[in-house]
């Protein structure tokens, strides 16, 4: 029916709705207005009573965390919907975004979440692989649905592995063992569709020493790092991240027995600029808990469980105050949740992955990829340069661009920008950052995975909560170079 297809571009007032309505041969209704809320398990939007907040924001690069200051007017905030508390009004959003701060959210999502269930799934076919040939060439994807697992991609190993025992493995920890879950990690369909690597490419990453092998495709990476946390990372991703994980958690120990797998959080925070025009966290404006849960729980018990248990232990009580925002399953229901409710796929979460939209995002997925794959190694290699220039006191934010070509030994590009925080330590400009990179670090990609050991299995770990800000032995990424 494609001819009765029409493509209609609607200005719309602000705060309006809007409902269009066409009837032909097949029915479709499109509704766009303020009262809709994320559902949890995907992008789709459900219709509910919960009020939205709209909170305008500018700039692609990373946004206003980038440092441009905050000139859109947030809508004022409605009544809130059932597990929804408010405490706001439009005179306090006017102040938060007069110029002088401005609001910033990153959002996570738990590792049973479908997109993030199919990064797990592709990471622990890596770490199968380069458990038996440590110079495995692994490039796999995953897509699952209600009842079915799809993996295809290209794998080059010695190794014989059982992939689908794999595979059910990994659903099995995710938490799908029942069909009303979405998925069964003992029933359900599971296809493997795997060839070898391309000759033509292998061709040009094979080298006779690791030091000297090509990069196997051509690609820019971002590294971001800033001295906001202990963890030389973002606050607004550091504990949308810990959110998720408590999520998972108090789902794993049996303290919420109402809880589901599937699960996304969502935080954002009111940002000031310092003297030196940094910025620094002042307050929590609004949290947003997206929680999978059982059929006969209410949404009062929702919102308490997870004010009580998974808030409260995770957001630093000076950060939350009687203005702060908390929208517990807005949607008002989300007990279809996880592949059943949305469809996976592996690397569809790459914002979660890194830098909850501070800094930048080079384009190419992170998990299912071995390290001769320098959309993986290459964004390793520039978090852990962006990371010791900032702990070593260079600048107090830094981000970090690499570029590579395909079979190239050596990157192409190396750019440092410290958003005018340089300190100029030992002399150093800027631009003398940039050629302190190229003669401290070895970018090449061969030495990028000799240097942070990556022909261990410790891929899967990596796959959900983040690949970076966490101090696990195994990420030496994060383990500050001394400059």
């Amino acid at each position: 029916h494609l001819h009765h297809l029409r493509i209609v571009r609607i200005l719309i007032p602000y705060s309006s709705t809007i409902t269009i309505q066409k009837t032909t041969t097949m029915s479709t209704t499109a509704s766009i207005g303020t009262a809709s809320a994320d559902g949890g398990g995907g992008d789709a939007t459900t219709a509910s009573a919960a009020a939205s907040t709209d909170v305008p924001m500018t700039a692609a690069d990373g946004g206003l965390a980038d440092g441009a200051p905050s000139a859109a007017k947030p809508a004022s905030e409605s009544t809130a919907a059932a597990g929804t508390t408010a405490a706001t009004s439009s005179a306090d959003d006017d102040a938060a975004s007069s110029g002088t701060t401005f609001l910033f959210a990153s959002e996570s999502v738990t590792e049973s979440h479908p997109d993030k269930l199919c990064d797990v799934i592709s990471d622990a076919i890596v770490d199968a692989c380069l458990t038996l040939d440590p110079a495995s060439r692994v490039a796999c994807e995953t897509v699952c649905k209600t009842g079915v697992v799809i993996v295809l991609g290209e794998i080059t190993t010695s190794a014989s592995i059982n992939y689908e025992q794999v595979i059910r493995d990994a659903v099995r920890d995710a938490g799908y063992d029942d069909p009303a879950k979405g998925l069964d990690y003992k029933t359900c369909n599971v296809i493997v569709a795997l060839e070898e690597q391309s000759p033509d490419i292998a061709q040009a990453v094979d080298a006779a020493k690791v030091e000297d092998i090509g990069a196997g495709d051509s690609c820019i990476v971002f590294g971001y790092a800033c001295s906001e946390t202990a963890e030389y990372m973002p606050l607004s991703h550091v504990l949308a991240t810990k959110l998720s994980a408590r999520l998972a958690e108090v789902r794993k120990e049996g303290t919420l027995d109402w809880i589901r797998p599937d699960g996304k959080t969502q935080i954002t925070l009111e940002y000031g600029n310092n003297d030196n025009g940094v910025p620094e966290p002042k307050r929590v404006h609004s949290i947003v808990i997206s929680a999978q849960h059982s059929e006969e729980v209410s949404n009062d018990k929702i919102a308490a469980d997870l004010m009580e248990h998974v808030v409260k232990p995770v957001v630093p009580e000076q950060y939350l105050d009687d203005k702060t925002l908390y929208h517990m399953n807005p949607s008002g229901r989300f007990v279809i949740g996880g592949p059943h409710s949305d469809a996976g796929l592996t690397g569809r979460k790459p914002i979660v992955d890194t830098y909850g939209g501070w800094g930048s995002y080079g384009g190419g997925a992170l998990s299912g990829k071995d390290a001769t794959k320098v959309d993986r190694s290459g964004a390793y290699a520039a978090r852990w340069v962006a990371k010791s220039l900032v702990a070593s006191e260079y600048c107090t934010r830094c981000k970090v661009q690499l570029s590579y070509g395909i079979g190239l030994p050596h990157p192409v590009s190396v750019h440092v920008s410290t958003y005018g925080t340089c300190t100029n330590k030992n002399g150093m400009t800027e631009r003398e950052l940039a050629r302190m990179v190229e003669n401290k670090f070895d970018l090449r990609p061969g030495c990028i995975v000799k240097e942070l050991d990556l022909r261990r299995p410790i891929m899967r770990k990596t796959a959900a909560y983040g690949h970076f800000g966490r101090e696990e032995e195994e990420f030496k990424w994060e383990k500050v170079k001394d400059l």
